[in-house]
């Protein structure tokens, strides 16, 4: 959780920065993220199956056309985009969603390059209803695709209302996220009998998506535990792992296998889902700071999120237990 307390969500941008200082390619990824992950409905759009939408449609959206956004834009960044975001294809390839094991391949060759011959979609990270057939790959024994790791990324700050809430909640999103590795240069760290750890001294190999490369805190969770215990897991197109959580949304703390801090020194914080010390859970309480934080704040999805996230913005706020699956522009 890397707190979502900021400033809200029609403000000029992230922390000060307006949109116009942003490159073109971040701001239409950023647009795009958007309008497929929150506000598609209230943009007048209906995600199909696999979440995907008409390009045509797309464009024709206030928040692309606000931003003369093109087709060739569109391309560029699902092409380059380097957590990959967004999967585009042709309306002929659409037919294949029905198999949820099929993999589109990103932006295929046709012959047509009209918008309306395309669709797009986010790969994850949605809060608004989406048919995962075709869109998630469910992770289950009978499948053998439980990945070794699954971790997730948050900060010092968001941390303490964890454990106070008794786990990682996927808040208003659909899911919370999760990487099967951890990104380019971070180093693990090896529980040792004591179970204080120490670092390996080796780099784990990288994702692409899953964890924002400034998480301070990895939270490493028992998938086979929580499956075994009901919890449902699935994996995006692009990597990422994702869980809807127990009946209350949580993945609790009971099934963290272990808890590092990547700042400060490094170590171990918690392991085999054994809280520190004095700590006190108390959902209610945390449910409070949760309406407290964000009521009247919302105020429409405008050009920006103000001071959103784990110190993004620095204007206050608490905590939430939503961490990298609130991250509308795209952290994962």
């Amino acid at each position: 959780m890397s707190g979502r307390g900021g400033s809200g969500r029609g403000g000029g941008g992230r922390g000060g920065g307006g949109r116009r200082d942003m490159p073109r390619n971040q701001q239409i990824s950023r647009a795009l993220s958007r309008l497929l992950r929150h506000s598609a409905q209230q943009e007048g759009l209906t995600l199909g199956k696999g979440g995907y939408v008409s390009v045509q449609d797309v464009l024709n959206t206030r928040p692309l056309k606000s931003i003369k956004a093109t087709f060739s834009d569109i391309k560029e960044v699902v092409a380059e985009n380097d957590k990959q975001r967004f999967s585009l294809i042709p309306v002929s390839s659409s037919s294949s969603l029905d198999d949820a094991s099929t993999t589109p391949t990103p932006i295929p060759e046709i012959e047509s390059d009209h918008p309306s011959d395309y669709l797009i979609r986010a790969n994850q990270g949605h809060s608004i209803k989406v048919d995962t057939d075709g869109l998630l790959k469910p992770i289950t024994r009978d499948l053998d695709n439980i990945p070794a790791v699954c971790v997730h990324g948050t900060d010092e700050r968001a941390w303490d209302a964890i454990l106070r809430a008794g786990g990682l909640n996927r808040m208003t999103r659909n899911h919370i996220h999760f990487a099967s590795g951890l990104p380019a240069g971070f180093k693990s760290v090896v529980v040792a009998a004591d179970g204080k750890g120490e670092e390996d001294g080796e780099v784990a190999p990288p994702v692409i998506s899953g964890m924002r490369k400034s998480s301070t805190v990895l939270v490493y969770v028992d998938i086979e535990r929580a499956i075994d215990e009901g919890i449902k897991f699935f994996v995006s197109e692009n990597g990422v792992i994702l869980s809807e959580g127990d009946e209350g949304g949580f993945v609790p703390t009971k099934l963290f296998k272990r808890v590092e801090r990547r700042t400060r020194g490094g170590g171990v914080l918690m392991v085999d889902g054994k809280v520190p010390e004095g700590t006190v859970v108390d959902v209610e309480a945390w449910k409070k700071d949760i309406q407290e934080s964000s009521g009247g704040r919302r105020g429409g999805r405008g050009g920006g999120r103000g001071g959103r996230g784990g110190g993004r913005g620095g204007r206050g706020g608490k905590a939430r237990v939503n961490d990298d699956s609130g991250d509308l522009l795209a952290g994962v």
